[in-house]
């Protein structure tokens, strides 16, 4: 029996689930540019009351053109992380870093980190310009001036400057300083930091993107306060957010922790709903947080990024993790005073690991679907029914989601349902006439 190396298997099983990973990502979406398009001509039977020829079309050349953009994203991605890895990006950035600022322990490591995320920006930053510039545009859903785009762009790098690079620095040092067991404590430094974020981001950090004004509707405020108090939630505030200022796209979402938590809606939402169909995507929401579905993906979270560090802490002790993945580790400090290898085994780590997740992604979107159903079921019962399908019909169609997306590849990637069955099992709540 041939014994091969530990590295030489690493290589193998990271090549050909990265190839795995990229074919099957091509075979889905060609699955779905398929029964997109084949469907185009006419519009689903259950749909041609509520939806024009014209709208459906449009909705299909959006999700069409989104995808084969998104095909050639796959490629570079893919392209991007083999660069990184087995053609020796990664590895000479390290070195390259190393000889200009010495073994250095903390220094050293931060601006590998600093440099790779740089590097992986600037190499995005044309994906996200034709997104919103030519794709969004040419449908008629971006309203961003490029001087915003740019603006948005400088906030975001400042944030993660301010923001990012202390609390890299901070795992890097909990990384060095707390031995064996640095996974567990870096675990516990992370989860603060996140619960953290949900308090911090609705009142600080939103603010500087967006203009979020007090629901000034006194009959739709009442409204919402009527239903919230009949759930028994409590928020802050109800809020409007300018997103008219980027997008078309409308929307309403919950945000904040504990009692930091606040109720806004998108401008373009309450422009395009009435007050019962607003109250329905609200009681939505609301069944969210009745079902407890935030806690549990909180908590889920949690889980799955203790045992992620757990498999790193055990995985940055082995030179094979490295060598396999086209990295030279660092040499250990007795053999000549080089830096930890901690940083280049987050990068490695956070580069590779969702080649392979990505296989049980289904089993996640299952599970928001499933909660998907139970927030609708609620929202039937707190409010109506029919004025939730109504607003989901009208966001289906400004927004130009597809009505007819192939099966397979809805249970790889919708967290919602897919509309022909979320208005089917809203339908059968409406009360007959």
């Amino acid at each position: 029996m041939i014994d091969l190396p530990p590295a030489y298997l690493t290589t193998v099983a990271f090549g050909a689930a990265l190839l795995l990973n990229v074919l099957t990502k091509l075979w889905l979406a060609s699955r779905q540019i398929r029964a997109v398009a084949r469907h185009r001509g006419a519009v689903p039977p259950e749909f041609a009351g509520t939806i024009a020829l014209g709208t459906h079309q449009r909705a299909a050349d959006y999700t069409v053109a989104r995808l084969r953009f998104g095909l050639l994203e796959l490629a570079l991605g893919a392209a991007v992380l083999l660069g990184w890895t087995l053609l020796g990006g990664l590895d000479a950035l390290n070195g390259a870093l190393l000889d200009w600022l010495g073994p250095r322990p903390l220094v050293q490591p931060l601006a590998l980190g600093v440099a790779f995320a740089l590097i992986n920006g600037l190499i995005e930053l044309p994906a996200s310009w034709w997104q919103t510039f030519v794709i969004e545009q040419r449908f008629g859903f971006n309203r961003m001036s490029a001087r915003l785009w740019w603006a948005d762009l400088l906030k975001s790098v400042v944030l993660g400057v301010v923001i990012g690079v202390p609390l890299a620095a901070g795992v890097l040092w909990l990384m060095q300083a707390t031995g064996d067991a640095w996974w567990l404590w870096t675990w516990g430094a992370w989860m603060a930091f996140s619960l953290l974020m949900l308090v911090l981001y609705p009142t600080l950090i939103a603010p500087l993107f967006n203009k979020f004004e007090p629901l000034h509707d006194a009959a739709l405020r009442e409204r919402v306060a009527s239903l919230m108090a009949r759930c028994g939630f409590a928020a802050k505030g109800l809020f409007v957010m300018d997103g008219s200022r980027r997008s078309a796209h409308a929307n309403a979402y919950f945000t904040g922790f504990g009692a930091a938590k606040r109720v806004v809606f998108f401008d373009t939402l309450l422009t395009q709903l009435n007050p019962p169909e607003v109250e329905a995507v609200l009681a939505h929401e609301l069944g969210h947080f009745k079902h407890k579905h935030i806690v549990q993906r909180i908590a889920l979270l949690f889980a799955l990024s203790l045992a992620g560090l757990a498999l790193l802490g055990w995985l940055a002790g082995q030179s094979w993790f490295y060598a396999g993945l086209g990295v030279t580790p660092n040499l250990p400090a007795s053999m000549g005073g080089a830096v930890p290898n901690h940083a280049l085994a987050l990068l490695l780590f956070v580069g590779v690991v969702p080649v392979f997740t990505f296989f049980v992604s289904p089993l996640a979107a299952q599970l928001s679907r499933r909660h998907e159903f139970q927030a609708d079921a609620y929202a039937a019962r707190q409010s109506s029914a029919q004025a939730l399908c109504d607003a989901l019909v009208k966001l289906y169609k400004d927004n130009a989601s597809t009505l007819t997306p192939d099966p397979l590849y809805v249970r790889f990637y919708y967290s919602h349902p897919p509309a022909s069955e979320r208005i089917a099992h809203l339908g059968a709540q409406v009360p007959a006439a």
